[in-house]
């Protein structure tokens, strides 16, 4: 499932993969960067950025059912969502989301 050690457990990481299949379809991919990423790093926070090959027609949209989906399965929590579809533009924070991100 994933090759580096993260903080997080087995049912959150399948929850996560879950709702990326469910609203991105089962091609979209997840990382997981930030503290959550790293065994040495404190914070409570979920850093996940989410990518699709798609190009999605409403982006705030599907960002506000990925927030609330996630929030369904993980219970209240601090998560932070980056989307990256295939329109979306370069950008500095999605470049290390995906050079550090860990792949759920």
């Amino acid at each position: 499932m994933r090759g580096k050690s993260l903080r997080l457990t087995n049912d959150q990481v399948n929850r996560i993969r879950s709702v990326a299949a469910r609203i991105l379809g089962v091609d979209a991919r997840v990382r997981v960067f930030g503290s959550r990423a790293r065994d040495d790093a404190r914070g409570g926070d979920i850093d996940l950025l989410f990518e699709t090959d798609a190009v999605l027609q409403n982006r705030a949209e599907t960002l506000c059912r990925l927030h609330g989906a996630l929030t369904l399965a993980l219970g209240e929590r601090k998560i932070d969502i980056l989307l990256k579809d295939a329109r979306t533009p370069k950008a500095p924070i999605l470049e290390r989301a995906q050079r550090t991100g860990v792949a759920l």
